[in-house]
């Protein structure tokens, strides 16, 4: 019988992962580790291996995997930015990733993180702890069909952000995108910058992936571009936002608040267990404790869509790189 080893098995993928497995009648081994040096070695003896992590893999892993006889890893992710490429290849090892688990459950969370941003949610639980119950001028806030929202890619993610805003709200949508996608043009209006759509928006949300061209995308310049009291939302990738500068034009008053799914210092940290403990990274410690910004762990995806897909997606592309030699989720 195949058998399967899957790392970074948390409790809620147990359902799902045992279902495949009955429908497959293949076996799968489930630890809650993550691939590392130290629980490398108890792959030996499977065929095929997915894990869930961001942390990098070492040469030592991609080494003993090639020798264990494995052909493949699937990331049970969209991101795959912790893998070496080079290395894969040296090894003979198909990565494979999951591009597309739930776009629906992502683009929702970002909605709902702009309405509370705009509604000045954080300022309001705060007063109303502290039994402020008044109405005033700090909380009064506008109504989203009046604004102009800014999608920064509308890719699968993206494009559901920008139907939300113009369909469900009437809100006036502008997009920048490298491709454009024609079907979207009757909801939305294609910029030729991002400079340029953002000095117009009250809502800028972000929806492009990690990668070099993308490293620190929103920069000390580029937030200096903002409309005053515009609000900025970013679901997509810690790496395209320089967080120092955008605490800087928060500080300014030029941006109004931001909510963070994704922060660029997360890996190990986002999802993990820090209760009691003193984190290290004061930039993060200051991002949990303003009442500007919205953090949340990486966590938009989290639906039980989105564990399902990942699950079967990624296990169906291991089969396939075992019975066939490839999958079309392959990335390298």
């Amino acid at each position: 019988m195949t058998k399967i080893k899957l790392f970074g098995v948390r409790e809620e993928d147990v359902p799902y992962i045992e279902t495949w497995s009955t429908q497959h009648k293949v076996s799968v081994d489930l630890d809650s580790r993550l691939l590392t040096e130290e629980t490398v070695d108890s792959v030996q003896g499977f065929d095929g291996v997915s894990v869930s992590q961001q942390i990098p893999l070492t040469e030592v892993i991609y080494r003993k995997l090639n020798e264990f006889g494995i052909k493949q890893i699937a990331q049970r992710s969209a991101g795959y930015d912790c893998y070496d490429f080079e290395l894969a290849n040296k090894y003979n090892l198909i990565i494979s990733n999951v591009p597309s688990y739930s776009p629906e459950s992502i683009a929702e969370y970002t909605v709902s993180q702009a309405l509370n941003l705009v509604r000045n949610f954080n300022d309001i639980q705060q007063k109303t702890t502290e039994q402020d119950f008044r109405w005033q001028p700090s909380i009064l806030s506008k109504s989203i069909k009046d604004l102009t929202v800014a999608v920064i890619g509308t890719g699968r993610i993206g494009s559901i952000v920008a139907k939300i805003f113009a369909n469900g709200f009437g809100a006036k949508v502008l997009a920048y995108d490298v491709v454009r996608n024609e079907q979207l043009e009757s909801i939305l209006t294609y910029k030729d910058t991002i400079t340029e759509i953002v000095k117009e928006a009250d809502i800028v949300t972000v929806h492009v992936p990690a990668s070099d061209e993308n490293y620190y995308l929103f920069d000390e310049q580029l937030f200096e571009q903002f409309k005053e009291g515009s609000v900025f939302i970013n679901c997509a990738r810690g790496t395209v936002v320089n967080t120092r500068a955008l605490i800087e034009v928060i500080d300014k008053g030029i941006i109004k608040g931001a909510a963070l799914d994704t922060y660029e210092g997360e890996k190990g940290l986002f999802p993990s267990d820090q209760r009691g403990v003193v984190l290290e990274d004061a930039l993060l410690r200051s991002l949990i404790n303003r009442k500007d910004i919205i953090l949340s762990p990486h966590i938009a995806f989290y639906t039980e869509a989105a564990v399902e897909n990942l699950i079967v997606d990624a296990l169906d592309a291991t089969i396939d790189v075992l019975q066939i030699g490839d999958t079309p989720l392959r990335v390298n």
